[in-house]
């Protein structure tokens, strides 16, 4: 726990590479605006905190904790996910692009995808059971030994994954989209 608390702050239209946002815990602050990218968020605790239209592009996310942290219309380009504290992680990503970010080896239980882009993101060893994506784009998204049991894809698109490397018992995919669980015999479906 940092020793400096600070809560129910509202920030907007800040520009953290200038400033470096305070180690601190943060709970129930509203980030509006703000630029984030290539900063250094490392040992920061986010609670019940919302950010809207920002830029976290390339954050240092090393023992940053996020519970119940809802990212709306933000770029989160390039996350490192796997590096944040696992202990309670629970956010809501709502229109993001989270091109290029990891969630290896993490588990996603608590963890809602809404409208997201999702291109090249690393899913590899990652408990994303139950989880519903709603449109989402997971265009050459990664997925290996994923445990995607109880999934549901049905209103998501691009997704390309091989049910012999992931656990995909009772998941739920759209019909049109079906094709991407077929991609590694490159066979061509009309």
């Amino acid at each position: 726990m940092n020793s400096e608390f600070i809560d129910s702050v509202d920030f907007k239209g800040h520009d953290f590479t200038v400033n470096r946002l305070d180690l601190a815990d943060y709970e129930y602050c509203t980030f509006i605006n703000c630029n984030f990218s290539n900063t250094d968020l490392s040992e920061i605790s986010f609670s019940e905190c919302e950010f809207e239209e920002c830029n976290l592009s390339s954050v240092q996310l090393n023992n940053t904790s996020f519970k119940e942290v809802l990212f709306k219309n933000c770029k989160l380009l390039g996350m490192q996910f796997d590096q944040c504290n696992p202990m309670l992680f629970s956010t809501i990503f709502d229109s993001c692009q989270l091109n290029l970010s990891s969630f290896y080896q993490m588990e996603l239980k608590n963890t809602i995808f809404k409208e997201c882009t999702l291109h090249e993101v690393d899913f590899i060893e990652t408990d994303i059971s139950g989880l519903k994506f709603t449109e989402c784009d997971f265009k050459g998204a990664l997925f290996e030994n994923t445990n995607l049991r109880k999934a549901d894809f049905r209103s998501s698109y691009n997704y390309s994954l091989d049910p012999g490397l992931n656990r995909i018992a009772k998941a739920k995919f759209s019909l049109p989209e079906i094709k991407g669980l077929l991609d590694k015999f490159d066979i061509e479906i009309e």
